[in-house]
């Protein structure tokens, strides 16, 4: 998707309230929306089954510094792709308070030969720390770099 997605400040906080009442651990789902204008209509929590055997890329973490999203979730996820209101963002948190894409989070989101991203959504990562939502910023696939750059940045929020 190479439109700018707009999520409003209400989908903002729903999310926010789910990193909050997932810390420490990372939480993740997927923002459906119109892909006509990028409007941002609905939040798709997931679950998060990380565990050290079946994380594609590490196995010496746990679920406060990973995420892999349920068999049942990725299904389902894929089976919306050609809804009108499809997946445009997966989000997931980092309980750091720092909302980078990891080279771990570029791995796991671009395709085996590295040509372009495994879905075709944006990428939002929440910083959360104990005390509060510190920020969130919007990642999208860039062709030419070969690589998901920062698009947009969220204010955090007291939550």
């Amino acid at each position: 998707m190479n439109i700018p997605v707009i999520i409003n400040k209400d989908i903002l906080n729903e999310i926010y309230y789910l990193a909050r009442n997932g810390f420490p651990n990372e939480i993740c789902g997927w923002l459906r929306g119109d892909p006509t204008n990028g409007n941002i209509t609905s939040i798709r929590p997931a679950i998060n089954i990380y565990d050290k055997k079946n994380h594609p890329v590490v196995n010496d973490r746990t679920a406060e510094t990973a995420y892999v999203i349920s068999p049942e979730d990725v299904l389902e996820l894929n089976n919306e792709l050609d809804k009108t209101f499809p997946p445009l963002v997966i989000y997931h948190s980092h309980p750091n308070g720092k909302a980078y894409f990891s080279e771990t989070d570029r791995v796991v989101a671009t395709d085996p030969w590295g040509e372009g991203p495994n879905y075709p959504v944006q990428q939002l990562v929440i910083g959360v720390n104990k005390e509060e939502i510190v920020e969130s910023k919007l990642f999208s696939w860039n062709s030419k770099q070969k690589d998901f750059i920062e698009i947009s940045k969220y204010k955090g929020a007291r939550i």
